[in-house]
């Protein structure tokens, strides 16, 4: 080769590739870094930046599902250890299930800013990998009965790396759109991750039993291939993207505001009591109708799921201040149903009024998720573009606070129940107090946000 040659192919070795498409502008370089991503820029999202973020988006999907999968495993796989040779009562049963939310919601800000830190390929790839710490974990300790409750609920806890992933894997999806296709893609990757927690519940029960009884341990060792499959993915067909970085400067005008207070209290009613629903509703089912022996709980998680959807096209076309009211009240309703049913021992009530609990915990969770930014722009003094951005960048830290805060409901329900049944041996205590949260939270979405005196009300949130 000469050395004219030779210059030449050193050039073309350190250079980034460029698309020559008439999008244009798109650098590529190793380890699937993209450079000058403008989703905003309609030539380049046209011609080639849609393949490119919907090709992310699926993986996403996939990766943020599984990990939506192992942060619930245990509330399907706790119901089943006393018939495996463990000796374990009802307030033990409850940790099991409440611990991996609380590691979960704790982990979600810093998977946030895991995706800047490492790009969203990467950190996919990582957060995919580390699902095999709880699954291996699990077949390894429901082998072994005689492991201290200790070890196990620190097992337990390893399944809350699953429920970091939905921050990291939303935080990712949202640099590869433009703002006009933010939300539905968002929405997509939200529920796609939220009906892991359907299929686990629905797929465990099934893979369990075996010729010789239940096996246990084919609860962990079953993703074993679905989060390798998921790794490898990320690796070949996920990208990194320059641009995608953090603003620690939106969570302090987040952290600052009021309204990221209310509403993530707020927050926790409708997204905290789905992630606390679906981990007990298997347990809860089994202790108090043990004669229904149907695989029926993942139905709970599903429905939910499925409504956050719809949660924001009605807040869309009502407004969702008004949805989440509805929502509350309706929640309401469907938890004074359960005391009926269970004063009545009426499974068919029961399930009917907790299904109906979980339908509008996914509308609420769609509605406050399309009232955050309405309300933020509602609190701008000024019209101008920088007070409009501020706004964009509050109402983006705000998502990232409730979202953690609002998974912390998924540990303080299930104790509720544990502290209720142990103090009276009913669930009731427990069910009344969650009516009295919802009214609260329902009074306090109208005083806030629909009140004529309230200074944003006007603005229709």
């Amino acid at each position: 080769m000469s050395s004219t040659q030779k210059a030449e192919a050193t050039a073309s070795s350190a250079t980034p590739a460029v698309d020559a498409s008439p999008a244009g502008a798109l650098t590529h370089r190793r380890g699937r870094w993209i450079g000058n991503w403008d989703p905003e820029n309609r030539d380049q999202w046209v011609h080639i930046g849609r393949d490119i973020a919907r090709r992310n988006l699926a993986w996403s999907v996939f990766a943020e599902f599984l990990g939506f999968a192992v942060w619930a495993l245990w509330s399907i796989v706790v119901p089943q250890l006393n018939s495996a040779g463990f000796t374990l009562t009802v307030d033990q049963m409850f940790w099991l299930v409440s611990v991996p939310s609380l590691v979960g919601a704790t982990l979600r800000i810093p998977y946030t800013f895991a995706v800047p830190i490492f790009g969203g390929r990467n950190w996919t790839v990582v957060s995919a990998l580390l699902l095999l710490l709880p699954t291996l974990g699990l077949a390894w300790a429901v082998n072994n009965p005689q492991v201290p409750f200790g070890v196990l609920l620190g097992v337990a806890a390893l399944a809350g790396v699953g429920g970091g992933n939905f921050a990291s894997s939303m935080a990712n999806i949202s640099f590869f759109y433009p703002d006009a296709e933010k939300g539905k893609a968002l929405g997509l990757n939200a529920a796609g991750g939220n009906i892991g927690t359907a299929a686990v519940q629905f797929a465990v029960p099934l893979v369990i039993v075996g010729a010789s009884g239940i096996a246990l341990d084919r609860a962990g060792l079953m993703f074993i291939p679905l989060i390798v499959l998921a790794a490898v993915a990320a690796w070949r067909w996920m990208d990194n993207l320059d641009n995608a970085q953090s603003d620690p400067r939106s969570f302090g005008a987040a952290v600052r505001h009021r309204h990221t207070w209310i509403l993530s209290f707020i927050y926790i009613g409708t997204f905290g009591s789905f992630i606390g629903y679906s981990g007990a509703f298997p347990t809860l089912l089994k202790s108090q109708f043990p004669e229904v022996t149907l695989p029926l709980a993942f139905l709970g998680a599903l429905v939910g799921s499925i409504a956050r959807p719809l949660g924001g096209i009605l807040a869309d076309r009502f407004g969702g201040a008004w949805i989440t009211c509805a929502s509350f009240a309706a929640m309401a309703l469907g938890a004074w149903g359960a005391i009926a049913g269970l004063g009545q021992h009426s499974f068919t009530l029961f399930f009917a009024s907790f299904l109906v609990l979980f339908v509008f915990t996914g509308i609420g969770n769609g509605s406050i998720y399309r009232m955050i930014p309405a309300v933020f722009r509602a609190t701008v003094l000024d019209d101008s573009a920088a007070g409009l951005l501020k706004a964009r960048k509050a109402a983006a830290g705000c998502l990232g606070i409730a979202g953690a805060i609002g998974a912390f409901g998924g540990f303080l329900i299930p104790r509720a129940f544990a502290a209720s049944i142990g103090a009276s041996g009913s669930l009731v205590p427990a069910l009344w107090v969650f009516i009295g949260g919802y009214v609260v939270m329902g009074a306090l979405t109208w005083a806030m946000y629909l009140w004529r005196g309230s200074a944003v009300a006007r603005h229709g949130i």
